[in-house]
């Protein structure tokens, strides 16, 4: 079984990550192997395999899906980031 046909296997929980930038990392992650699995459903749909590209489809999807899901938690998590919305204080009466 190679990196690319392995089983998704998301066990990871909040108390795994300590940083923002484990959260940053499995985003990068996630998003990479949608990338690679991209890749190999074009291939395999060149190659006039339907099945394979299917498969690789699918998998590119949950992939980007969780990749989403933690770069928006570092995003909501990161205390740098004022929101847009506030009202600085010396303007407020």
């Amino acid at each position: 079984m190679t990196e690319l046909n392995a089983p998704v296997i998301d066990e990871a929980t909040d108390e795994d990550f300590e940083t923002l930038g484990d959260y940053h990392r499995m985003a990068a992650h996630h998003f990479n192997a949608a990338a690679k699995h991209h890749m190999s459903a074009a291939e395999a749909d060149d190659e006039g395999h339907d099945e394979a590209s299917a498969r690789h489809a699918h998998l590119a999807y949950r992939h980007q899906l969780h990749g989403v899901q933690y770069a928006e938690i570092a995003a909501m998590e990161s205390e740098t980031l004022d929101d847009e919305f506030d009202v600085p204080a010396d303007i407020e009466s």
